[in-house]
């Protein structure tokens, strides 16, 4: 159960992805929350157990020192450890209601939901948001099928009570359509840190949100 308005979420969540993220991750990150990102997801699938701690540790501060919070993807252990705001989970990783007993009620939970019944059963389970995806044709998405379009975008967030993320080869000119078709915000790896100016990049897709929201 989230203990937090919806319009308390920062509207752009980043996840991470140290092999794109120039000239490392720990610089990319710092542009990027000089840009105004708000919320990080670490999603570094391929580390052991000391090496994501290792790294963990360090994004943490780095994000408490700009106010921003840090989720870990699918491990409320090393985020209950460390003193992360929360964790992100999906189909394959422990159960909604095991992350909320390891981490408490104040810490936010997000979950990966890649179809209506995904999403409806993280709300009912306590997730605090949702990502859905992918929503166009994105190669970090592939495995979960073919993209799956505005429309369905729409339905989910008709139907979901909790706020829900546009995932999946979102761009700054993609921004308005998943807004308009009902998302709370976007959520994205290679539009900030695969570009030429990630602090730049994270202010335009800002600016490109609020523009929407205040339309």
């Amino acid at each position: 159960m989230s203990l937090q308005p919806p319009h308390q979420f920062p509207p752009l969540y980043l996840i991470t992805d140290r092999k794109i993220s120039s000239p490392d991750l720990l610089s990319a990150l710092e542009s990027a929350l000089q840009g105004g990102v708000r919320m990080v997801q670490l999603r570094e699938k391929d580390l052991s157990s000391p090496e994501l701690k290792k790294i963990a540790v360090k994004v943490l501060k780095l994000t408490r020192s700009y106010g921003a919070r840090l989720l870990l993807n699918g491990s409320p252990e090393l985020a209950a450890d460390i003193g992360a705001d929360g964790v992100h989970l999906g189909i394959h990783s422990c159960q909604i209601y095991s992350a909320r007993i390891i981490l408490g009620e104040r810490s936010l939970i997000g979950y990966s939901a890649h179809s209506l019944q995904e999403a409806e059963s993280a709300a009912e389970q306590g997730a605090d948001f949702i990502t859905f995806s992918p929503i166009y044709h994105t190669a970090s998405k592939a495995e979960y099928g073919h993209p799956q379009g505005l429309q369905s975008l729409g339905s989910i967030c008709n139907k979901v009570p909790i706020p829900v993320y546009a995932l999946g080869g979102i761009t700054i000119n993609r921004v308005s359509e998943v807004l308009s078709a009902g998302a709370y915000g976007v959520a994205l790896i290679s539009a900030i840190l695969a570009a030429t100016d990630i602090e730049n990049a994270s202010q335009l897709l800002l600016h490109e949100i609020s523009n929407f929201k205040a339309s």
